[in-house]
């Protein structure tokens, strides 16, 4: 066979060359050295069983494994064009960049985007635009049981947890949220001094796993909790039912990464493996859950909560709001994660094929909320690739009273978009435990680039509102959003989606509505 013959003359040609640098010149030992070790390496891939491509194509199958080694980078950097990378393409993160640097985030010569493609959106100008507001507006968070309401940004940091990212990131995106006067969420890994040591203000969000408010079984702590809702930086508690990338699944930390800070954040026994179970033990209802978000407020000292979901079953989510109807107790705001969310890792098969994108979930829950006349006490953030002021526009037209970035944060701390959060080796220090890696993050600078990034944002979503003759969010309607359904056909929002009017579920639910509004049962959740 060829690929023997191949062998056996890399194997004369190393033996001859080894004989030449024993007997003629060490300056053979060049050529010899490298040589024999090909010649290991392919008497190697012979009799290895694991790569079929080795054994067939020794020591030039390893060419092949390179590639794949590079290939992310190559498509990054030479392949992918300005407009069409994912997750972010060059443009969004470019933008991102630029506006944490302080630099001008502008363009010349026009848009790359083919505006008559399908799918399309296009915000309305007004001919009569309003001049842009000095302060940037603030939503004020705390339904009539609230007695600690807080005034919530239009544009905050999303859930990442401490052991997601590293300590350095968090400090980073803390320290930049409490010089921005924005809100930053905790993730469900628990409230750790990262968090809590820059002075900025906090969403603690609690998952299925009760991290920093854990008992020894894994159940809930009333106590923990309470003591450390009470904390000064804790300005909202938001319970994680599902998140947008790996809806309804759960976790597994190994024992490995169980150190002792992990351990004491958390709350979990140091070395152990710790598992979060894909559903909570404090609820198994819609009823339930609303009175547990009922008593984590008495708990809270009286501070907004809430509940942040995928959204899936749209009968499901009535279910919550009949419960809510008839408990005659709300949460105080609703974050609606989108299917195109962000993780540090999940099952590809998740990422791309369970739960609703943030689009059609937003409306979704605001569409409900309003068709039960409760939209007025609850609040709704929506988090799923808001990077652009244009992004939190959309968001806000499409029923989000505020918006949560975490990927985009995380560019604003040096994010290269590596995608290699999940191995511990992120090169830029950002998401990882590995100390020396971590160590690439400067917080003073990077705390500098997230609250310029983030007041960039905003201000840019403002002009964008400004040029549509709009002064204050709430002037945003869904006629003001536009997309393009074919090549030759434009309808807006208005038209393409059902909007509810106050109370119309409760009176007579649209022919649309009214089977799921009919089959929907505060005491049990059902498809």
């Amino acid at each position: 066979m060829l690929k023997i013959r191949l062998v056996v003359l890399l194997d004369l040609l190393t033996v001859s060359s080894l004989v030449a640098a024993v007997l003629v010149s060490p300056w053979y030992w060049g050529i010899a050295a490298p040589l024999l070790a090909a010649a290991l390496v392919a008497v190697h891939d012979l009799v290895q069983r694991r790569h079929s491509v080795l054994r067939n194509y020794p020591v030039l199958g390893h060419l092949r494994f390179a590639l794949e080694t590079l290939r992310p980078e190559l498509q990054q950097y030479f392949i992918e064009r300005n407009f069409d990378g994912r997750p972010f393409d060059r443009d969004t993160r470019s933008i991102v960049y630029e506006r944490a640097k302080g630099t001008a985030a502008e363009e010349p010569f026009g848009t790359e985007l083919d505006l008559y493609r399908a799918g399309s959106e296009y915000l309305t100008p007004s001919m009569a635009p309003r001049a842009v507001p000095d302060t940037p507006p603030r939503v004020r968070i705390g339904g009539p049981e609230c007695t600690q309401p807080y005034d919530m940004a239009l544009l905050n940091v999303s859930a990442m947890s401490f052991g997601s990212l590293s300590a350095n990131a968090v400090l980073a995106l803390n320290t930049g949220a409490q010089l921005g006067a924005f809100a930053h969420d905790t993730g469900e890994g628990g409230l750790s001094e990262y968090h809590l040591r820059p002075g900025g203000d906090l969403v603690w969000e609690i998952g299925t796993g009760y991290f920093g408010c854990r008992t020894d079984d894994g159940g809930f702590d009333e106590r923990q909790f309470a003591d450390k809702a009470a904390h000064d930086q804790v300005k909202c508690v938001s319970l994680k039912i599902s998140q947008g990338a790996k809806p309804g699944i759960g976790g597994v930390l190994p024992g490995a990464k169980v150190n002792a800070e992990i351990a004491q954040v958390r709350g979990v026994p140091e070395g152990e493996t710790v598992v979060s179970p894909p559903f909570h033990r404090v609820y198994t209802t819609p009823r339930e859950l609303v009175r547990f978000l009922g008593r984590m407020r008495e708990l809270a000292g009286g501070k907004p909560v809430g509940f942040k979901l995928c959204v899936g079953s749209r009968r499901e989510f009535l279910a919550v709001c009949k419960a809510m109807l008839a408990e005659g107790t709300t949460p105080d705001f609703i974050i609606v994660d989108g299917a195109e969310g962000g993780t540090g890792a999940a099952p590809l098969e998740f990422a791309d094929n369970v739960g609703l994108p943030l689009s059609e979930g937003l409306m979704t829950v605001h569409n409900a909320l309003v068709g039960v006349g409760l939209r007025d006490r609850i609040k709704i953030g929506a988090s799923g690739k808001v990077a652009t002021g244009s992004d939190l526009v959309k968001r806000l037209v499409q029923g989000a009273d505020y918006t949560n970035a975490a990927r985009a944060m995380m560019f604003a701390v040096g994010c290269i978009q590596a995608q290699r959060c999940h191995t511990n080796t992120c090169p830029v220090g950002v998401a990882t435990q590995d100390e020396r890696r971590g160590r690439a993050v400067d917080v003073d600078d990077k705390s500098q680039r997230v609250h310029r990034f983030q007041e960039a944002t905003v201000k840019s979503a403002l002009q964008i509102m400004a040029a549509m003759g709009v002064d204050d969010p709430s002037g945003l309607q869904p006629p003001m959003l536009l997309q393009r359904v074919d090549p030759h056909t434009v309808r807006s929002y208005a038209e393409l989606h059902e909007w509810l009017a106050p109370g119309q579920l409760l009176a007579s639910a649209p022919e649309s509505w009214a089977p799921d509004w009919q089959s929907a049962h505060p005491d049990r959740f059902t498809h």
